[in-house]
């Protein structure tokens, strides 16, 4: 395992995806708990993909007061739980199970036509979760994105505002091709990130790990995943082969 150092953040490239779960679990799981005995409750903000989701079912082993435990999401698509794509269906079946099956998941998605009418609603809605929120792990595209912060999207500006007012926004993902089949998203804004107490970025394998690294040399309107050096001291990278 190396360990370097980026504006205060670890960056630590470990031997095995294993062993990425196994640290980022640990992690996890000690700042949840720790979360839970000093304000009686954790939050804990969740990203969809693929990467994440032997991390979810490791924690949902974890004895934790889950009870206690809002479960959040990083980005959603504008779709309904339980439809094709929906973050939070992949983080009930993943996450909400065993020990975890007693945490709380909040959605974000409203029944509204668009996201663009439901944000103003997610964001006081996650809002009084109390700020900052306590862990976040994100994960991260090919093309240099996290949460649903996309290149040459027309909305990445005002997600990654410093002085963004509002924890969520819509985002309008047309043409970018970390978004896939669903343009239409809803994402937590910079400042909601940047500002939680422990910040996560999972990004097993090398492709990712090249990824990433490269960003560091990058705007971050090309590579959005840089942003999340904001939170400094507060950030852990974990990377793997």
């Amino acid at each position: 395992m190396s360990d370097i150092n980026a504006n205060g953040a670890r960056l630590l490239n470990l031997s095995s995806k294993d062993e990425a779960v196994s640290v980022a679990s640990e992690i996890i799981t000690a700042e949840l708990d720790l979360a839970v005995a000093k304000r009686a409750k954790a939050s804990f903000m969740v990203s969809g993909g693929s990467s994440p989701k032997p991390l979810y079912q490791a924690l949902s082993k974890q004895d934790l007061l889950w009870e206690a435990i809002f479960v959040g999401l990083v980005d959603e698509r504008w779709v309904k739980e339980g439809e094709p794509g929906s973050n939070a269906t992949f983080i009930r079946e993943t996450l909400l199970q065993n020990e975890a099956a007693g945490a709380h998941l909040l959605p974000m998605v409203t029944d509204h036509e668009s996201a663009q009418i439901g944000a103003p609603i997610i964001s006081r809605f996650y809002m009084e979760l109390g700020q900052p929120f306590d862990v976040a792990v994100m994960g991260m595209g090919t093309d240099g994105h996290t949460a649903s912060w996309f290149p040459a999207s027309g909305d990445l500006a005002a997600a990654l505002d410093k002085n963004a007012a509002d924890l969520a926004m819509a985002v309008d993902a047309t043409g970018c091709s970390g978004a896939g089949d669903f343009p239409s998203r809803m994402t937590l804004t910079r400042p909601a990130v940047v500002s939680t107490r422990n910040v996560i970025l999972f990004i097993p394998g090398a492709a990712k790990r090249d990824v990433f690294m490269a960003a560091l040399d990058k705007d971050e309107m090309d590579a959005p995943v840089r942003a999340l050096l904001d939170s400094g001291a507060r950030l852990t990278v974990l990377m793997c082969d």
